[in-house]
């Protein structure tokens, strides 16, 4: 498994990504254009990471699979963001309890996010 440091590092040329994920390379330059992706880069070329590869098959697959637009894409995107530093706020928050209480807490918590 990679780390996230790892994920981060700027690998893969544009032509190499449009071949993994099987689009055009003017598909990964307009979604860079709109905001959607961030590749790296060096002098005139793009590079992407295996992050930035991640996020553009999770694109892909809203846009491919649940015909999902690009401004619902960039929404759902943002949402995403959001979750996951609130995400990161509760484990830091359960860090702070004490086991009991922390079991007692999570117990409630996965209850309270199955009856939604």
């Amino acid at each position: 498994m990679m780390k996230k440091r790892d994920k981060e590092q700027p690998l893969y040329l544009i032509s190499i990504v449009s071949k993994m994920l099987e689009v055009h390379p003017q598909t990964l330059r307009l979604y860079e254009k709109e905001g959607l992706i961030t590749p790296r880069r060096t002098k005139k070329q793009r590079l992407y990471s295996e992050s930035d590869v991640e996020r553009l098959n999770f694109i892909l697959e809203l846009t491919r699979e649940l015909g999902v637009n690009k401004a619902g894409v960039d929404i759902i995107l943002r949402m995403r963001h959001k979750l996951e530093i609130m995400q990161q706020e509760i484990e830091e928050m359960m860090g702070f309890l004490e086991d009991e209480t922390r079991k007692d807490f999570r117990e409630k918590l996965r209850k309270a996010l199955m009856e939604e």
